[in-house]
């Protein structure tokens, strides 16, 4: 798969859940808080330096982690809450996140 369309699709799955986490934490409609449209700039600029990209799947399957401690945590309290969720509103993006997860995991345990 491209390297590119690798971030694009990471990119969009991030968004996707820091917007249903403002959407329903933050109780905004159309637009993100200032924090979250913060936490969503810094992921997008992360995943666009990464230079993993090519070999991972996702951050949190990453060796190298390049989130600031605060910010980390913020996405991680995105993540635990958007996740479960994100079956009802994105089935797609979700089903193709866990495949890709579950894909990853199996491949390193075959390597070792």
């Amino acid at each position: 798969m491209e390297v590119q369309h690798k971030r694009e699709r990471e990119q969009q799955v991030v968004a996707c859940m820091i917007e249903l986490y403002c959407r329903k934490q933050h109780h905004t409609k159309g637009e993100l808080c200032p924090d979250c449209a913060a936490l969503l700039e810094y992921a997008r600029a992360r995943s666009a330096r990464c230079p993993f990209m090519e070999h991972k799947t996702f951050c949190s399957q990453c060796p190298v982690h390049c989130y600031k401690p605060e910010m980390r945590e913020k996405i991680r309290q995105v993540m635990r809450f958007s996740g479960p969720r994100m079956l009802l509103v994105h089935p797609g993006l979700a089903l193709r996140h866990m495949a890709e997860t579950l894909r990853q995991k199996l491949q390193k345990e075959t390597q070792q």
